[in-house]
């Protein structure tokens, strides 16, 4: 009977060394930050994860990862059991090939960037254009209520079309229960709170504060084409954005435009492009001052050949 229970003894101990294997195995496997590029793949694997109850946050980005992105990763993380982060630079959305070529790609130190987050439960899409758009590199024409004709979508032909293709796209494949945008997009964020709307897409769209350098930059992937001259002077849009929040509390708006009009043509690092105070709503400039509508301030300046662009609330 000794020599029994010292086999029965040993057999429980090899079972429990092998259980905790299996386990750190599992560990690794439910922590370890997942990179898909095929959409199919990345499907099914959420498929998975929601016939387990696990709840999906998403947050689409163009690569060259910065706090910014960051900050909205770790909110995402808050709210949910998996993240999944998208890392693809749209051509659809682009009017300048010149600044698709140029934009950043940085893969390798964006992974890097996440993993340094506690990866647990996160998830890299980093799709092919083909992957996404097959051999037809086109965008779909949408409507968006007029959203998509003001402000960036007057100077950029096409920009929203291509914005809300790509989202949409991303939201099939992803199937997310929420998704988290930042507000320096503001134009955008509102667009695709109207995309979900108009196609009855099953995601909550969460807008995050916009995340700014120590000297109120706001964070860009742009902003590390900037040249030391550039990087110095840009902070001056955030600068008159705040003085002109002060100066929209008692003066006209059309006095506001012209003050900051102004204040541009004294930097002659900078190029105003358009400043414009809208509705939050409609987007639309405003004619006149009403207490029952909540407004924003909207610029769009060149540093160089960089494009920046940035927003304040108003009231």
């Amino acid at each position: 009977m000794k020599i029994k229970s010292k086999k029965h003894a040993k057999l429980q101990k090899f079972v429990q060394i092998a259980s905790k294997i299996l386990c750190l195995h599992a560990l690794i496997f439910v922590t370890a930050l997942k990179v898909f590029h095929n959409k199919s793949e990345l499907s099914h694997y959420i498929d998975q994860l929601k016939v387990n109850g696990k709840s999906i946050g998403f947050v689409p980005t163009m690569g060259a990862l910065h706090k910014g992105h960051l900050s909205l990763v770790k909110k995402a993380m808050s709210k949910n059991n998996v993240v999944v982060v998208s890392i693809f630079v749209n051509p659809t959305q682009f009017d300048n090939q010149e600044d698709l070529i140029k934009y950043p790609r940085t893969l390798e130190a964006d992974v890097l960037l996440l993993k340094a987050l506690n990866a647990r439960g996160i998830i890299v899409y980093s799709p092919t254009v083909r992957d996404i758009y097959g051999d037809n590199v086109r965008s779909q024409s949408f409507e968006f209520d007029g959203l998509e004709h003001e402000m960036e979508g007057a100077f950029r032909q096409g920009h929203f079309d291509g914005v809300g293709t790509i989202v949409k796209r991303l939201f099939e494949i992803v199937k997310p229960d929420r998704a988290y945008f930042g507000e320096k997009d503001f134009q955008q964020l509102q667009i695709i709170k109207k995309l979900v709307e108009l196609y009855n897409i099953p995601v909550k769209v969460i807008g995050c504060p916009i995340h700014r350098a120590s000297d109120g930059l706001a964070m860009s992937s742009r902003n590390t084409r900037l040249t030391k001259e550039h990087r110095k002077a840009a902070p001056f849009i955030y600068k008159t954005l705040k003085s002109a929040k002060i100066k929209f509390g008692t003066k006209s708006a059309n006095s506001v435009l012209e003050w900051v009009d102004k204040q541009f043509k004294k930097q002659p690092l900078l190029e105003l492009e358009y400043f414009i105070i809208a509705d939050t709503e409609t987007l639309k400039p405003v004619k006149r001052k009403s207490t029952k509508k909540t407004y924003r301030a909207f610029i769009a300046a060149y540093a160089g050949d960089i494009r920046l662009i940035d927003n304040i609330a108003l009231n």
